[in-house]
């Protein structure tokens, strides 16, 4: 049996938690391959809204097992809230929710440090969460970083060791900070994960493939912020392509399976950094207040603009994608004319490759396509999507070379069309 991936193919925000929620009846086991609590992913069912942060968005399909993957970054103090929270809703999750004993732990200091460096770089911020998950990547790469496993073995000593070399850190960038209080909170929230099954995860879910379970392996942020080949330095910590849920679960290259590859209708991005097709207009405006574009953890707006058809194609290359699924159709359905951009004029030439940097210099080439004008949101098949809509998606899936299997109308799990057109 194989792995499935499921994963975002713009700048994050995509909708993959849905999407996974979705899907997750027809696997066995939903597993989050990388990323920190700042990814946020929104599920919306049975007029309930949740938000998920570092657990796997199958959480709620009853009898599934979810596991926090070794490539993940986890922050105990908002994991104990994040459980308290969906407990409280009526979900028992010590039976379902693993966690990987090499996924490596955000300190209370990595969230100081996070401040710290960002406050240093002034108006170059990147525009980070301060959720800590830089400097926690940071300590991971540098192999200084405190595991899950490490709750069995020293952690005390461990885990003082790892303060005071942040300490002194702190100390050189002159940072102002109160530890104990956020200590508190993060140690309750270490008491809150060993109530969890603790499992070398590797091993288990390539047994789980070997007795034909079907696996889900799920993405946090999206393509364009992979560390190496997104909009660098303007992008997350973690390798969120498809090749990092390999690294990220301990599974090999031969076996994944499909990829399904996420994008909206249109485009955004929190936070700073190159954005081509980027609408700082009542248009722009218009597609944040419809589609309700803030961020589900930060509260952050979102920066909205026409799909980048450039960016989507090489995402779709570096992944591998062999399903498409859009989302957020329904926020374009009150626009008369529908912008794609096709190309990039740079340098008084036209490419349709993604460039090594994006600068103010860079304009994007649009295509111009007819809006539908008409509410898709009650939508139950695609015999119903109106003629232009139609046009769109064939638009897309002749300049992207993938089909377009699932299209989303609307935010609850209800809301979402499966296409059988091959």
């Amino acid at each position: 049996m194989k792995v499935d991936v499921l994963l975002g193919l713009q700048w994050g925000d995509e909708g993959k938690g849905k999407i996974v929620d979705v899907l997750t009846p027809n696997y066995d086991l939903v597993a989050r391959f990388q990323g920190g609590p700042n990814a946020g992913h929104t599920l919306e069912f049975e007029g309930q809204k949740y938000v998920l942060r570092s657990i796997p968005s199958g959480i709620f399909q009853g009898g599934k097992i979810n596991i926090i993957g070794n490539g993940v970054v986890l922050d105990p103090a908002l994991f104990k809230a994040e459980v308290e929270a969906l407990e409280a809703s009526g979900h028992d999750l010590t039976r379902r929710l693993y966690i990987s004993r090499k996924a490596h732990l955000i300190l209370p200091t990595h969230r100081l440090l996070d401040a710290a460096y960002e406050a240093q770089k002034g108006s170059d911020k990147i525009g980070t969460t301060g959720k800590g998950i830089g400097p926690a990547y940071t300590d991971k790469i540098s192999r200084n970083g405190l595991r899950i496993g490490d709750l069995d073995y020293n952690f005390e000593e461990k885990y003082k060791q790892a303060i005071a070399r942040h300490e002194e850190l702190l100390h050189q960038l002159h940072f102002e900070y109160d530890l104990a209080s956020l200590e508190k909170d993060w140690f309750e929230g270490i008491e809150s994960i060993r109530r969890f099954r603790r499992i070398d995860s590797d091993h288990f879910i390539n047994k789980e493939l070997t007795e034909n379970k079907k696996v889900l392996a799920e993405g946090a942020q999206g393509t364009m912020l992979d560390i190496d080949f997104g909009s660098y330095p303007f992008v997350t910590s973690s390798n969120t392509i498809c090749a990092g849920a390999c690294t990220g679960l301990g599974v090999a290259p031969s076996k994944i399976g499909e990829v399904y590859g996420i994008f909206k209708a249109y485009c955004t991005r929190v936070g700073s950094g190159p954005f081509p097709t980027e609408l700082l207009d009542e248009t722009g405006q218009k597609m944040r207040d419809l589609g309700y574009e803030y961020g589900s953890v930060t509260g952050r707006p979102r920066r909205c603009g026409w799909i980048d058809l450039v960016a989507l194609r090489y995402a779709i290359m570096i992944d591998g994608v062999t399903q498409l699924i859009m989302m957020k159709s329904d926020v374009l359905d009150t626009f008369d004319t529908i912008k794609a951009c096709v190309a990039y004029e740079m340098d008084g030439r036209e490419t349709e490759d993604f460039p090594f940097e994006i600068d103010d210099s860079l304009q994007p080439v649009y295509v111009e396509l007819p809006g539908w004008k008409t509410d898709m949101t009650k939508m139950q098949s695609e015999d119903e999507f109106p003629e232009e809509f139609n046009a769109y998606l064939s638009f897309l899936e002749e300049t992207l070379g993938v089909n377009i299997k699932i299209v989303s109308v609307g935010p609850d799990r209800e809301q979402t069309i499966i296409r059988y057109t091959e």
